[in-house]
Order: structure tokens, then C-alpha cells, then sequence
């Protein structure tokens, strides 16, 4: 099969040629036919499969083909990413397949100045590329108009569409036109985004082109049990031993981006960060440092597990375990893409034993563990499986008794946190619970 046989037009291919794309991959071959005869779409698969392409090319076709001329401030088709760097990186994608088109790219975000969007969006862009809240941001001060809109896609659906994207989709899907075409593509869908995704869409046609939930096999995946306060060792540690060259680092949370970049770079180790609480351009020099190899270690909270399109990178540690299993198929996906072959290495200690097993349960597969000499945990990761159990928990050490004022036992309640316990579907937050306190009056004995 080739790209002619898709039916797409000469500008097209001429495109493609040019870009080196050879032969359709499995979700372009079915995507492109079903997007062309215009229908609504869910399609599913891995990450670095070629998802862009399977929804940009049909539909910078069926924008050139048909419909009038774009208005003033207005756009023809519209892609929502959830993150600046994904929403970048399609753009580029989009304006790259349209080379030798009459239409006109665009992308908005927030971080940056919104009045250079403004004037950009004044004669009109055939395709925008934005992030939620941006778009709202300039739908509300009237620089654009989505009546003209004949194409919907929502890239990464499965996280527009998750914890926190709800509000601001609710509120564009009511600033858009009901007759329009709707595509959702992504690479993990739960049982209830599918639910969700399929009350906005028309008789959606459903692609999935691989297993659910399924990393993709050209990662070689293990974990590197070890004690918490060793983690930063141990990392240096497998860096000298390894002599990787280029490695993107993910970390929890904010502070703990920084403080690993600070050390390494005590260390005179060539590193830099990006997190959501840097500008926009600070995140973009960095990845582009990285890129261009002038940067040797990336460390990133999940903010860019979506959107780093990276030629060959061979390497993704996961210096702290992600709280909701799908993101580690997420940032596992930065390697191994487009055919050729990664490895993504887990530091793991004993208090996320339960993030290990959910993330297991959901790949379907047990991670090989390999034991570092001399980094051998005295907090000892518990086993686990693919089924999401955990086969036997650590010993927790005993708190001494205190003596209370009334001589008898107030029970304070249970604290239930997302490092205590897997969560039932590995797609949604653990919650944190309150304790629930006996404030009646005790009975007599």
C-alpha cells in the first residue's frame, strides 16, 4: 500500500516524498480513508505511530477541496492539544505536509503574549492548532469566530478529555458549530473516556490498531529497585557506567525537576529542565538545546510526556514513577519511535510499589527488575505482577505507644493517599480522603 492508494492529492504526495514517508503506517491506512468520506472518528495507538499525519494529510485534503474561503477571524478546522509543546510540535507537522497548499497554519498557546495572536488571527487561518485555554481566551475578547469551523480533532483525547480538560471542552464544544466533523485520536483510551467520547461524536467510526494500553515493543522496559534518598546516585551512577549521551529524565513534580538539575549540574553534568512553572521560552530553548544535543540530560515533569518528538532518542528514565499509570506509557513513548528501537529505565522504591503495580496491571506485563551492587534497597519493593497485585507488602516499623489524657483510645480516623493504595482504574487520580472523626459522646461500660 502507498499514499497514492489512500487517495490523496498530488500536493500531498509531493510532500511526503520530499519528508521521505515511504509507506502508510497502520493507523494512517485506516484513518486517512475514514477521515476523506468524512466521517466522526476514534482512533487508537501507539505513541509514535504516525497519528499527526493519519488526521492532518485527509484533512488539509478535504479543506482544500471543498468549503469557501476563511473569514476574518475565523478558522476552518481546528486541532486541540492538551500542552504547548504538542501543540507546537503538530503545527509544525501541519505546515510541513502543507507546503505546496494554498492554506494557511496557525498555532496558539498560552505563556506568551496573546496580541500577536490577535493580529495573526485578523485575515483568518484555515487550520489553528491551540491549546483549551488560550482558544477560550481569544473566542471571549472577539479575536475569533468559530461559526465557519468544519473540523474538530481533540490530539491526546484521552487526556483533553481527563481530569481537568472537562470545563474548558464543555465550554468550546459550545462555542461550535452541531454540524461538524469530530476526530479524536490518541494512544490510551479508558473504558469511560470511550463512554464520554462517544456522546460527542456522530456514529464515530472506531480504529484501534493495537492493544490497548500497551507500550510499544521496540522499548525495552525494566526497574532499578532503590532506596529513595539513593535515587540521585544511583542515577549518576548508571549514567558514568552506561556513557549515555542523551537521556530525558521524568520527575514528579517541580521541585524535584530543579533539584536533580542542580545537582547534576554540581556534578559539571550538562543538564537543564522544563516544568510548567517556567516561560514558555525557557522550555523551548531547552528542548531545543536538547534536541541539537547541546544539552546531555532533559529532566521534565509529565508536562512534556506529550508533544517531544525526538529523532532517535535512545534512552527515557523515570526517576520517580508517574501517578497515573497511562502517563508512563506516555513518556516510555519519547523512544522507540517510528520503528526504531529505545529502552526506558524505573527507579523504584518501596513507597511506590502500588504506582509499579498499576502500572503493570494496565501494560498487561511484569517489568523485569534488575538489582544495582552496592545500591541494593534497605527498604526492599515489594513483588508484583500483571494482575495489580502486590504479593506482599514492607513491614511498616512500630510507633511507640503514647499515654493519652483520658486513658483510653481516640481513634482518629484513616488517612487514605495516592502512595497507600492502587487505584481501581489507573486512569483517574487517587483521591485523597478525610478522616472521618467520633465526635459523639462515649458510651459507658
Amino acid at each position: 500500500m502507498t499514499f497514492a492508494t489512500l487517495g490523496l492529492i498530488e500536493p500531498l504526495l509531493r510532500a511526503l516524498e520530499t519528508l521521505g514517508y515511504q509507506t502508510p503506517t497502520p493507523v494512517q491506512a485506516q484513518a486517512i480513508p475514514a477521515v476523506l468520506a468524512g466521517r466522526d472518528l476514534m482512533a487508537a495507538a501507539q505513541t509514535g505511530t504516525g497519528k499527526t499525519a493519519g488526521f492532518a494529510l485527509p484533512l488539509l485534503q478535504l479543506l482544500t477541496m471543498e468549503g469557501p474561503k476563511v473569514a476574518a477571524n475565523s478558522a476552518r478546522a481546528l486541532i486541540l492539544c492538551p500542552t504547548r509543546e504538542l501543540a507546537e510540535q503538530v503545527h509544525a507537522s501541519v505546515a510541513e505536509y502543507a507546503q505546496h497548499l494554498p492554506l494557511t497554519t496557525y498555532a496558539v498557546y498560552g505563556g506568551v503574549s496573546i496580541n500577536p495572536q490577535m493580529m495573526k488571527l485578523r485575515k483568518g487561518v484555515d487550520i489553528l492548532v491551540a491549546t483549551p485555554g488560550r482558544l477560550i481566551d481569544l473566542f471571549r475578547q472577539n479575536a475569533l469566530k468559530l461559526n465557519q469551523l468544519q473540523t474538530l480533532v481533540l490530539d491526546e483525547a484521552d487526556r483533553m478529555l481527563d481530569l481537568g480538560f472537562s470545563e474548558e471542552l464543555a465550554n468550546i464544544y459550545r462555542m461550535l458549530p452541531k454540524k461538524r466533523q469530530t476526530l479524536l485520536f490518541s494512544a490510551t483510551f479508558s473504558d469511560e473516556i470511550r463512554q464520554l467520547a462517544g456522546q460527542m461524536l456522530n456514529d464515530p467510526l472506531s480504529i484501534e490498531v493495537s492493544p490497548r494500553n500497551v507500550a510499544a515493543n521496540t522499548v525495552k522496559q525494566w526497574v532499578v529497585p532503590v532506596d529513595k534518598k539513593r535515587k540521585p546516585e544511583l542515577f549518576v551512577h548508571l549514567m558514568r557506567k552506561g556513557r549515555w549521551k542523551q537521556v530525558l529524565v521524568f520527575a514528579k513534580t517541580r521541585n524535584g525537576v530543579d533539584a536533580l538539575v542542580d545537582k547534576l549540574q554540581g556534578l559539571g553534568i550538562n543538564a537543564d529542565g522544563i516544568h510548567g512553572d517556567k516561560p514558555q521560552a525557557t522550555r523551548q530553548r531547552a528542548l531545543d538545546r536538547f534536541k541539537s544535543s547541546d544539552v546531555q540530560i532533559l529532566v521534565a515533569t509529565d508536562v512534556a510526556a506529550r508533544g517531544l518528538d525526538i529523532e532517535d532518542l535512545p534512552l527515557v528514565v523515570n526517576f520517580d514513577l508517574p501517578i497515573v499509570a497511562e502517563d508512563y506509557i506516555h513518556r516510555i513513548g519519547r523512544t522507540g519511535r517510528a520503528g526504531n528501537t529505545g529502552e526506558a529505565i524505573s527507579l523504584v522504591c518501596a513507597d511506590e510499589v502500588n504506582m509499579l503495580s498499576a502500572i503493570e496491571m494496565l501494560t498487561r506485563q511484569t517489568l523485569t527488575r534488575k538489582m544495582e551492587p552496592d545500591f541494593e534497597p534497605e527498604h526492599r519493593v515489594p513483588d508484583t505482577d500483571a494482575s495489580g497485585q502486590v504479593v506482599k507488602k514492607p513491614k511498616k516499623p512500630k510507633k511507640p505507644k503514647t499515654s493519652g489524657g483520658g486513658g483510653g483510645k481516640r481513634n482518629l480516623g484513616k488517612w487514605v493517599d495516592s502512595g497507600d493504595v492502587a487505584p481501581a482504574e489507573p486512569s483517574i487520580k487517587p483521591v485523597r480522603k478525610v478522616p472521618v472523626f467520633n465526635t459523639g459522646p462515649r458510651k459507658k461500660k
